[in-house]
């Protein structure tokens, strides 16, 4: 059969930001020495370069992250953020109360020691004082890592400062820089939870590090997910009539994050959060399938949960991304079939803050289909999908989700007539094969977490749906 190979439309995206033109590289040059080696400079000490490029490089953190710190500055303002020694030993959640102390020392410091700087700073570190912003990789008690602002000084333990700490945003580190970078994650940072007994797991990263069955090929960066299950059949189906999907789940994820400087003092210029990547599928159906409660049934076979830090200049910017990959399916229980889908493409889900539009959504996908094969037999309709929904926050908030639903729809019209000498029933009618994917989400409040307005109600990312022909024919031919 012929590919076919179908353009999702892509909703229009909000510019992220405006990147300043360079014209004077001396004060770039000192801006980034001092956000490479940890220097602090004060907002009354370094005079305003409109012309200066305050862009910041946007990467995967090496594994040895470093903690980031602003102090208070002047106008309201936070000082530039730097690296520094210090680590978040402890957070307590409910308190919201963290042990700050000197990763160099290797143990706590007292609030009038100065602690040893670390490799390659040439700025001394100090233990957390009030008004301190401070940005954490995962720590203990904080596994989705730390942004928060030190509100009091609570007093010395073996393990470090104790400090009392409230909820901060990413625009009091960052300030009037930027940034902007699409970051894939590491396939082996994903933890899995298989639900469903027939669950195969396969990765490859550089290296010749591979996990999975032998003989199985998944690309570099590539996360693949194989899976074997029985589905629900009618109720009046014959035992010959047992339904079952086989198939998998191949994608390359990453973070795409854009940060626009401060555009006002109560919010940056722009910003952007989403998940996108490449994927890959192909399923099987065959029998009389048919949801049980005659809604469709979604049966979940995993969940993976990551969190990878990005570096965005100085300051360490904790993802946290879930991704449930399940199987749905919908049918009156008539038709039997043996259907077969193989799809490859790419998608991207995310939200995008102006200062005129506020937050927006944006979701686009281009795929490209194959029918292996497809059949049908009597009068009825069935629905299969293989999918994923994927959630991405910051700091353990949720910002964005996702439902990435690729499927495959078969239906058949006409008669089936049963004969009285006890031979097989006749079909006469045509049949059909669809297939299609569905892209839906919502914009969280949390996404307030750059230092944009507060979202007032979840907003939709809108539905996205494409549907193109597989293969058709008559039924009993």
């Amino acid at each position: 059969m012929r590919h076919r190979r179908v353009l999702l439309p892509a909703f229009a995206v909000t510019t992220l930001f405006l990147a300043s033109a360079c014209s004077s590289q001396a004060p770039h040059a000192e801006r980034s020495a001092a956000a490479e080696h940890g220097q602090r400079i004060e907002a009354d000490t370094a005079p305003a370069d409109d012309h200066a490029d305050h862009s910041l490089t946007v990467a995967a953190a090496p594994t040895a992250t470093a903690t980031a710190t602003a102090g208070p500055g002047t106008a309201g303002r936070q000082a530039q953020a730097h690296r520094t020694t210090l680590k978040v030993s402890s957070y307590d959640s409910r308190t919201r109360r963290a042990v700050i102390s000197d990763k160099a020392k290797g143990k706590g410091s007292s609030p009038s020691a100065t602690p040893t700087p670390s490799a390659g700073s040439s700025a001394p570190a100090r233990t957390a004082a009030v008004g301190d912003v401070i940005a954490s990789a995962p720590a203990p008690g904080a596994p989705h890592g730390l942004l928060a602002k030190v509100t009091e000084v609570i007093g010395e333990t073996d393990h470090g400062t104790e400090v009392q700490t409230e909820p901060a945003t990413l625009n009091a580190l960052l300030g009037d820089d930027t940034a902007k970078g699409d970051v894939p994650v590491d396939p082996s940072a994903f933890t899995v939870d298989k639900l469903l007994p027939d669950v195969k797991v396969s990765w490859s990263k550089t290296g010749d590090v591979h996990v999975g069955p032998k003989g199985a090929k998944v690309p570099l960066g590539s996360l693949r997910l194989d899976v074997n299950a029985g589905i629900p059949t009618a109720k009046d189906a014959p035992v010959s009539a047992t339904a079952s999907l086989h198939g998998f789940v191949q994608v390359a994820p990453q973070v795409d994050f854009a940060y626009g400087g401060a555009g006002t003092d109560t919010a940056p210029g722009s910003a952007y959060l989403g998940v996108s990547g490449d994927w890959t599928s192909g399923w099987a159906v065959k029998g009389r399938a048919a949801a049980a409660t005659g809604t469709p049934l979604r049966i979940p076979f995993a969940k993976l949960h990551a969190d990878p830090v990005l570096q965005v200049g100085p300051v360490p910017v904790v993802v946290n991304l879930d991704l449930t990959c399940y199987l749905q399916i919908s049918g009156d229980g008539h038709v039997t079939v043996d259907v077969e889908q193989s799809l490859k493409g790419d998608f991207k889900a995310g939200g995008t803050f102006g200062p005129a539009r506020g937050w927006t959504p944006v979701s686009s996908s281009d795929m490209t289909s194959t029918p292996v094969r497809a059949s049908l037999s009597s009068a009825g309709s069935v629905k299969t999908a293989l999918g994923a929904e994927a959630s991405v926050g910051l700091y353990g908030t949720v910002g964005v989700t996702a439902d990435l639903a690729p499927y495959l729809r078969g239906e058949a019209a006409g008669t089936v007539t049963a004969a009285s000498d006890g031979s097989p029933p006749k079909a006469e009618g045509t049949w059909a094969a669809y297939g299609g994917v569905d892209l839906s989400g919502t914009l969280r409040l949390p996404l307030s977490i750059f230092g944009t307005p507060v979202i007032q109600r979840s907003i939709p990312l809108g539905a996205l749906h494409r549907e193109w022909k597989l293969a058709g024919g008559s039924l009993g031919a």
